[in-house]
């Protein structure tokens, strides 16, 4: 388990009105819920904050918070970013209990496509179905990611969750609900196959008017012919 240190401070103005104050003077206001304590208010410097937050270990792993030199380790839950500049407007963060499983996103690593006879080959398209997965464990087995070795992918290969190699003590929830929720992490395909799959061809309709038009001259063949005088 990966954990990596954020400085904070404790915060006692709250509302909009204090949140919007807080972000003009530099600051980013957020929460710290769960557990047996109550959520408490707190407040990052925006500019260091918005550093850790280009790395993938902030959404993946146990964050150490130091709230004014108390150390409280959470996971990141949520997070509000302006619409257009670079800009974090408010974050929220639980609060981790060591003896308490988690269920969490972690992203995966694909490695050694281009050593793999699919990664070779021409011709051949090899899909990330998937690039995170949730996993059930202790936060003292929390994974920051999951690597998955491609060095023996030939074509036609399919890699499920199933196939995926797990740390100790880490499992995938979604297996527990049954073999359609095995899904593809991996394929490995034919592009003309890839193709196919996204234009199918159509079954020809014919249009309304074409329909009428060729309806005509069957009713004209089947009126009798008028009798001579």
């Amino acid at each position: 388990m990966a954990t990596h240190a954020i400085n904070a401070s404790a915060r006692k103005d709250e509302g909009k009105g204090a949140s919007r104050r807080l972000r003009h003077s530099g600051f980013t206001p957020a929460i710290v819920y769960g557990g047996a304590t109550p959520p408490a208010s707190i407040q990052f410097d925006h500019n260091p904050l918005w550093l850790a937050t280009q790395n993938e270990w902030f959404y993946s792993s146990i964050l150490e918070l130091n709230i004014d030199g108390k150390m409280e380790k959470v996971l990141l839950r949520d997070m509000q970013r302006h619409p257009f500049k670079q800009l974090i407007l408010h974050l929220d963060f639980q609060r981790v209990d060591e003896n308490t499983a988690i269920r969490f996103n972690v992203p995966l690593h694909f490695m050694n496509q281009e050593k793999s006879s699919a990664g070779k080959t021409a011709g051949i398209l090899v899909l990330h179905e998937l690039n995170e997965i949730e996993v059930l464990c202790l936060p003292r087995d929390l994974p920051e990611f999951i690597e998955i070795d491609l060095s023996e992918l030939n074509v036609g290969d399919i890699i499920h969750m199933s196939d995926l190699k797990l740390p100790n003590g880490v499992t995938l929830p979604a297996l527990k609900l049954g073999k359609k929720h095995d899904l593809a992490v991996v394929i490995a395909k034919h592009a003309k196959d890839e193709a196919e799959d996204v234009v199918a061809p159509a079954a020809e309709v014919p249009s309304t008017k074409s329909a009428k038009a060729g309806a005509a001259p069957a009713a004209a063949a089947a009126k009798p012919a008028a009798k001579k005088k």
